[in-house]
């Protein structure tokens, strides 16, 4: 027993450690994938900050653009001129909400300011000597005494000569930028060349320096603040303690922004992403445990059993010879119905083989003749045309050469046709061209119609393409072939007679046989073996043609009946519309 409890606990402690092993497994892929579709949402939210604030700047820089060859800022050279100057740009500060905006000579003097935030020289300012140079100057600082921040553009001043003579400057409040966007995003944050946050959502992170080749950020003052950074599947992940209005882990990812010449920066929540990871990862666990309990439930059953089994295998020793004798007998009832199953199967196929034998026999005169037609006529044509050649007429004899094909033709369709209906096969179940079938129905009875003067209304011309349905052909055709038959035998005694032939394809495809004799008597008992109202005893049929022909629709999934209409009896076969997607369902 001890033995025994040592062994299941060695198992239960290496299930354990398979299901550590595989839930560590599992959490760490599903967070990676996380992490992919964070890094995804991440990429997009810091590209809509980036095109707002790139969007918002570049009103400004256009403005400077725009303004720096005005006709009012051509003559600075005079106080009246200066004060015209200064009055437009202030205007101009006013309608755009710019912190400042100022004109200053080639020297860096400035010559008219709209507020003057700036002092009178800007000649050591990096945006005005690029602008200098012909440039278009771009910078931000904090003003001071103002401890505003500020983002400079200055456009050159071409004079006649090509040469600068001055730039426009204007001077934007970062704070009015910042407030279209702020706090309806994860935290983003823009830095300068020198690695300082100079645009952030986060008020917090403003002024906060990287150090250098370093990851993560400082406070202005440099006080210490926990961080620490490392690589999860390519994702650059800091561990953070900057303040309750920061994630303590984010995922952190950067694009650069040329034009501003600076570099926006994310960092978004990782919280989710592990989350998603552990409710996975607890999944499994869950599933790995039921497993493994279920598995402990069987182990235990089984080994409950196999006691049991050794008490039962007594008994069942004592009913051995009991349930043997029985078994023999079941043997022996199962084989004589599986005989009897493959006889009426047997009896089935040469019930099926007699009727179109039967309706061969009913159309055997008119086929004969049909193809007695063809022959005296190829006989005639292969006279004459040996009599056109002893003549030298060549051309003639070749016409009756071409009719002696056309007859040969016809007579091989016609053969073909009679082949096909009385082959006894079991052919497969699939897609059956209705127009076809139908053509080969009236074509094998047509001679038979004819010789009863029974008309028949089919045009096969009304479908322009064909019409598939699910099914056999040949015992499709042998369907129709019953119901045609049985329509013309119904209007012998009548002077009309006509049967009518149609295809609806419907919802569910249907062809009905119209005919315009004295209707059924018992539509009930129509589909009946052996029902008929012709005389017992005689040679036209023993009334299995509609019993044959409702099991054959029947085996495609389809539905055969018939009803009085007016004047006549109307029968229907519906039948399953033909598709790729069935026949691959059936495969």
């Amino acid at each position: 027993m001890k033995n025994l409890f040592g062994h299941r606990g060695w198992i239960v402690f290496g299930f354990g450690l398979a299901l550590a092993v595989v839930t560590a497994t599992v959490w760490s892929y599903g967070y990676r994938q996380a992490l992919d579709t964070l890094a995804r949402q991440g990429e997009a939210d810091l590209e809509l900050a980036s095109d707002r604030v790139s969007t918002q700047l570049q009103v400004y820089q256009e403005l400077a653009v725009l303004m720096s060859s005005h006709p009012v800022l051509e003559q600075l050279d005079g106080e009246d001129h200066r004060r015209s100057a200064t009055k437009l740009l202030r205007g101009v500060a006013d309608h755009t909400a710019a912190l400042d905006v100022f004109y200053a000579d080639a020297s860096g003097h400035v010559l008219a300011a709209a507020r003057g935030i700036t002092g009178p020289d800007v000649s050591g300012a990096d945006y005005f000597v690029r602008a200098k140079y012909g440039a278009l100057g771009k910078g931000h600082e904090v003003l001071q005494p103002l401890n505003r921040r500020a983002f400079f553009f200055a456009a050159p001043d071409f004079g006649a000569d090509g040469t600068v003579r001055g730039s426009l400057v204007v001077v934007v409040d970062v704070e009015d930028v910042e407030q279209t966007w702020r706090g309806t995003l994860p935290a983003v944050f823009f830095t300068g060349s020198d690695g300082e946050v100079f645009i952030s959502n986060r008020s917090e992170l403003l002024f906060w320096q990287r150090q250098k080749n370093r990851a993560g950020l400082r406070p202005k003052h440099g006080e210490p603040v926990s961080f620490s950074a490392y690589q999860v599947g390519g994702h650059d992940i800091w561990q953070l303690g900057w303040g309750r209005y920061l994630p303590k882990q984010a995922l952190h990812q950067t694009v650069e922004l040329p034009v501003l010449g600076m570099v926006g920066e994310i960092l978004l929540d990782t919280t989710p992403a592990r989350r998603i990871a552990t409710l996975q990862a607890a999944a499994l666990a869950a599933i790995f445990l039921a497993f493994g309990a279920l598995l402990f439930l069987a182990t235990e059953r089984r080994r409950t059993l196999a006691l049991a089994n050794a008490v039962l295998e007594n008994r069942v020793a004592k009913r051995t010879r009991a349930l043997s004798v029985t078994n023999i007998q079941l043997r022996r009832e199962i084989s004589e119905r599986q005989e009897a199953e493959a006889a009426l199967k047997q009896a089935q196929q040469e019930l099926v083989q007699a009727g179109k034998l039967s309706a061969l026999g009913q159309m055997s005169a008119g086929i004969s003749h049909e193809l007695n037609q063809p022959l005296m006529a190829i006989q005639q044509y292969a006279d004459n045309g040996s009599a056109f050649l002893q003549k030298s007429r060549a051309d003639r004899a070749g016409e009756n050469l071409e009719r002696i094909s056309a007859l040969s033709t016809r007579m091989a369709r016609i053969i073909k046709n009679l082949r096909a209906f009385a082959r006894n096969e079991s052919e497969p179940v699939g897609r059956v061209d209705l127009v076809q079938v139908v053509n080969t129905a009236v074509e094998l009875t047509n001679a038979r119609l004819k010789a009863d003067q029974v008309q028949i209304d089919w045009d096969p011309k009304t479908h322009d393409a064909p019409v598939y349905a699910w099914g056999g052909e040949v015992r499709l055709v042998q369907v129709f072939v019953n119901l045609i038959n049985n329509a013309a035998d119904a209007m012998l005694g009548q002077k009309e007679r006509l049967v009518r032939v149609r295809i609806n394809p419907d919802s569910r495809l249907a062809v009905t046989v119209q005919d315009v004799g004295p209707g059924i008597k018992e539509p009930e008992k129509v589909f009946e073996p052996f029902y008929s109202t012709k005389t017992v005893g005689s040679s036209e049929g023993m009334g299995l043609g509609l019993s044959i022909s409702y099991g054959l629709v029947q085996s495609f999934g389809g539905n055969i009946r018939g009803v009085n209409v007016g004047q006549g009896a109307e029968f229907t076969v519906e039948l399953d519309h033909w598709t790729a997607e069935t026949e691959e369902n059936v495969t």
